[in-house]
C-alpha cells in the first residue's frame, strides 16, 4: 500500500497497515499527548496522530470547508482511503482509529466533534465498528506498600476514592489527580489507555453520533445553557464518550 507522508503531517506511523492487519491509529489532542503516547506505544501496529487545535464542526460545515481543514486534512491522508462519496473502507491504513482525548471538558467536546466528522464524512467506518474511545483515567489512588491501586474515570468516582481504605486507623492512601495524557505517569498510560489488554475502551456506533450531534448541534438557545455548562462536563456524563 502506497503512502507519502508530507512534511506538514505529524504522523508517528506504525510498521503494519491495512485491514485485518491489527494496526490502530491513535488520535490524540496535540503534540505533548502525541509525544507520551509515541514513547510507550508498540510501533509494530500502533500509530499516532495529533490533531493541533480543536476540529471544526463537520456536520454543520460545507464539504469544501471540511476539505480544506488542516486536522481533517490530515486526518484524511493519513486514513488513505478517501472521505464523503469517495470513501473506500477496503483502502484504510488501518483496522481502527481509537479517539484518546484528556478526560477534561475540551477532551470531550474534541472527541464528540471527531465522532460528528466521522458520521458525515466516513459513515462505513462506524457501521463496521472502527471507530473506539479510549476512557483515559482522570486520577488514581495507591495503597501503601504498594498493595494495589484503582484508577478514577470520573469526578464523582475520584472524590468517592477514600483517603483511608481501611478505616480511619489505617495508613492514608496516596491519591494523583492527572493532567492530561502528558502529566501520567509512562506506565499508567501504557496500562489504562494503549495496551489492547488492559485500556478500558468502547466502540462507536452511528447512534453514539447521534447523540454527540444532539448535544452540539443544537438551537441557539441550547447551545448557550451547553457553553454555561462548558466547565461541567464530565468524562462518562454522555454514554458517547
Amino acid at each position: 500500500m502506497t503512502f507519502q507522508k508530507s512534511k506538514e503531517l505529524k504522523l508517528e506511523d506504525c510498521l503494519r497497515h491495512g485491514l485485518a492487519s491489527g494496526a490502530e491509529l491513535f488520535v490524540v489532542e496535540g503534540d505533548s499527548a502525541s509525544i507520551a503516547v509515541k514513547v510507550r506505544r508498540d510501533p509494530t501496529f500502533q500509530a499516532v496522530l495529533p490533531m493541533q487545535g480543536k476540529p471544526l464542526n463537520a456536520v454543520r460545515a460545507a464539504g469544501s470547508k471540511v476539505g480544506s481543514n488542516r486536522q481533517y486534512r490530515a486526518l484524511i491522508d493519513t486514513l488513505g482511503a478517501g472521505w464523503g462519496a469517495s470513501f473506500d473502507l477496503g483502502k484504510l491504513r488501518y483496522d481502527r482509529v481509537l479517539l484518546l482525548m484528556d478526560p477534561d471538558a475540551d477532551g470531550i467536546h474534541c472527541g464528540a466533534l471527531m465522532l460528528m466528522f466521522f458520521y458525515r464524512w466516513m459513515r462505513p467506518m462506524l457501521d463496521s465498528g472502527r471507530i473506539e474511545t479510549v476512557h483515559a483515567p482522570m486520577g488514581e489512588i495507591s495503597h501503601p506498600g504498594g498493595a494495589g491501586r484503582r484508577f478514577a474515570y470520573t469526578e464523582a468516582q475520584y472524590r468517592g476514592l477514600p483517603d483511608r481504605p481501611g478505616g480511619p486507623d489505617s495508613p492514608p492512601v496516596s491519591k494523583v489527580r492527572f493532567r492530561g495524557l502528558g502529566g501520567m505517569e509512562q506506565r499508567v498510560l501504557a496500562e489504562t489507555c494503549l495496551v489492547p489488554a488492559t485500556r478500558l475502551a468502547s466502540v462507536m456506533t452511528a447512534a453514539d453520533a447521534e447523540k454527540a450531534i444532539e448535544l452540539f448541534c443544537m438551537t441557539a438557545e441550547r447551545l448557550d445553557w451547553t457553553q454555561s455548562r462548558r466547565g461541567e462536563l464530565k468524562q462518562g456524563e454522555f454514554e458517547f464518550l
